[in-house]
């Protein structure tokens, strides 16, 4: 799949860092569930969302759509944990099956349920974003 920009998310992209003052490298618009996906720059999570969310309330504000930012990582374990994040990943494995990546991911019991959100939706991103940024074909909760 990989990170295709068009025109119309290079100006949501420069919309965002005009409004945060974090860089960010892709987005993804979820129709489905009426947000925004922003992968910002490694080391810029704070800037994205501000004191107290003030960065990411006014982005959603502007844009007119709920605002989910992760922290892009080159390391594919380390992005993997931000995609979940607040959610404790323990530990993750990789095996490749006829030739997809596989990443099996253990999460704490009691962060199950906040890995896998309403109705799978934290999953699903976790899941597009993987494919996206590090061409991760799937994803089992273990």
């Amino acid at each position: 799949m990989g990170v295709v920009l068009n025109e119309e998310k290079l100006a949501l992209i420069a919309r965002f860092e005009h409004l945060t003052g974090a860089g960010s490298r892709d987005v993804i618009a979820d129709e489905e569930n009426n947000r925004f996906i922003f992968i910002v720059n490694n080391g810029e999570m704070g800037l994205a969302i501000g004191k107290q969310g003030a960065n990411i309330k006014k982005a959603a504000e502007t844009l007119g759509k709920r605002c989910e930012v992760v922290e892009y990582s080159d390391d594919p374990t380390q992005f993997l944990k931000n995609c979940f994040h607040p959610a404790k990943v323990t530990e993750i494995q990789y095996s490749d099956y006829h030739g997809d990546q596989i990443a099996h991911v253990v999460i704490r019991d009691e962060d199950r349920g906040l890995a896998i959100g309403k109705a799978g939706k934290n999953l699903n991103r976790t899941k597009m974003l993987a494919l996206r940024e590090h061409n991760i074909q799937n994803i089992i909760l273990e």
